[in-house]
């Protein structure tokens, strides 16, 4: 194998579902978030010679956050067809994961800036700072939408308590 390309297949190892978790929390969507992990990793590799010695998780990790705020900022294409397709089922929802379902629900309520700052932002455990970094904004902007998120994840919470109290 060439340019360290075992070292490379450990850091995929190791790292690969807490990427693709990520990129599931910065989607919403599980296939979204796979294809995103994957081109994160592809680029990882391509700049590999260069990261390795560095942190390449957080080289992967910037590269992941890059790649789906590229794809937020494309235009939506839509092709009209003759026939509808049928609309998706919506899955019935388990007490087992309730949570889960509601967190998944509640970031993707979240604007997309929103739901990137939340997910670097306590996902991920970063400063406000390096947050600002990686996504090109003021330090103050991260915080306002921070809070401006975490109070609807709150409002969410509580319209979830009332129902199940109901």
């Amino acid at each position: 194998m060439v340019r360290g390309d075992d070292e490379f297949a450990d850091f995929v190892r190791s790292c690969s579902a807490r990427l693709t978790h990520a990129a599931y929390l910065l989607t919403g969507d599980r296939h979204q978030a796979e294809d995103a992990a994957q081109t994160a990793f592809t680029r990882t590799y391509a700049a590999w010679p260069r990261v390795r010695r560095k942190n390449p998780y957080a080289y992967a990790r910037r590269v992941l956050a890059n790649h789906v705020i590229d794809i937020w900022r494309r235009p939506l294409r839509e092709y009209a067809t003759e026939e509808m397709p049928e609309p998706a089922k919506v899955p019935d929802i388990s007490h087992a994961v309730t949570d889960r379902e509601w967190l998944s629900d509640a970031l993707s309520r979240l604007t997309a800036r929103e739901r990137a700052v939340v997910v670097l932002r306590h996902f991920f455990d970063l400063p406000e700072h390096q947050v600002a970094e990686e996504l090109g904004v003021s330090v103050g902007t991260v915080k306002s939408t921070n809070s401006r998120a975490l109070a609807k994840l709150r409002v969410d919470g509580d319209a979830l308590v009332g129902e199940v109290s109901a």
